[in-house]
């Protein structure tokens, strides 16, 4: 009689141990995403089993601005000084989102226009790395108003009056066309970061929530956002601001800046 109490004990244990381990929550990964809703002109977005965060920005209703420099000279150097600046000027932003590739000293790879004001040249040069990865190109708002994104090469050709301009690169989409040096899925993954615009003038900033290849992402602008060009900013430091608080990333330095407000 003992031994048989013995052996139910233990089998109860048993069994008990193996709910414990099948129901074992799965480990909570910390969020890419911080607190409370998306800015206004955001909404969540699930592509190829990717999340982004895509901001579509209409330039009659706001303004779309690139930033580099505080008062002082020297670089903001992080979205949450650009936005406290931008703040202090009496200037909400929107949302805030870097916006190229940079030197060590935070100094633009390219061209960089900020307020009609050439502050860095366009660069032309072959190198290494993905600013390099041609075709690259500009992302511009002109005098007129207009966005657009043009290939470099097409860019100093048509040499149109930009107002605000910044160059980075690979090229996402081409009119259209992905761009020819992508694997359809790579094994670069980083979180990144692009902007698109649409036929009908519409800005279209698209962030990953987690890690994805290039491939993938051009086909997000192309397939789903309807750009036909787009341009990939940067990875793995991608980071979006509404003004108040990071909703991806902020810990990277940033040096080129692309900043919506209100209209004034």
């Amino acid at each position: 009689m003992k031994t048989r109490y013995l052996a139910g004990m233990l089998t109860a244990v048993l069994l008990v141990s193996l709910a414990l381990v099948w129901w074992r929550p799965s480990p909570v990964r910390p969020p890419l995403v911080v607190g409370g809703g998306l800015p206004g002109p955001c909404r969540d977005l699930d592509f190829e089993a990717v999340s982004y965060v895509v901001c579509e920005i209409d330039p009659r209703g706001h303004d779309v601005a690139v930033f580099l420099k505080a008062d002082d000279g020297k670089a903001f150097g992080s979205l949450e000084t650009f936005d406290e600046a931008m703040s202090a000027q009496g200037r909400p932003v929107l949302l805030s989102m870097n916006a190229g590739m940079y030197h060590e000293d935070l100094t633009p790879v390219g061209l960089l226009v900020e307020n009609g004001q050439e502050e860095a040249p366009l660069n032309l040069a072959d190198g290494a790395g993905n600013f390099f990865l041609k075709p690259n190109g500009v992302f511009m708002i002109g005098k007129d108003g207009k966005a657009a994104v043009m290939e470099t090469t097409a860019f100093a050709a048509a040499k149109p009056q930009a107002m605000f301009a910044t160059q980075s690169g690979p090229m996402l989409v081409i009119d259209g066309h992905i761009h020819p040096r992508f694997e359809e899925n790579g094994t670069s993954r980083f979180i990144r970061n692009g902007v698109g615009v649409r036929v009908d003038g519409t800005i279209v900033l698209a962030i990953s929530r987690s890690q994805v290849s290039l491939g993938s992402f051009a086909r997000l602008f192309r397939d789903a956002l309807q750009c036909p060009n787009a341009l990939f900013f940067d990875g793995a430091i991608s980071a979006l601001s509404d003004g108040g608080r990071m909703i991806v990333g902020g810990k990277s330095p940033v040096g080129p800046i692309i900043a919506v407000t209100a209209k004034q």
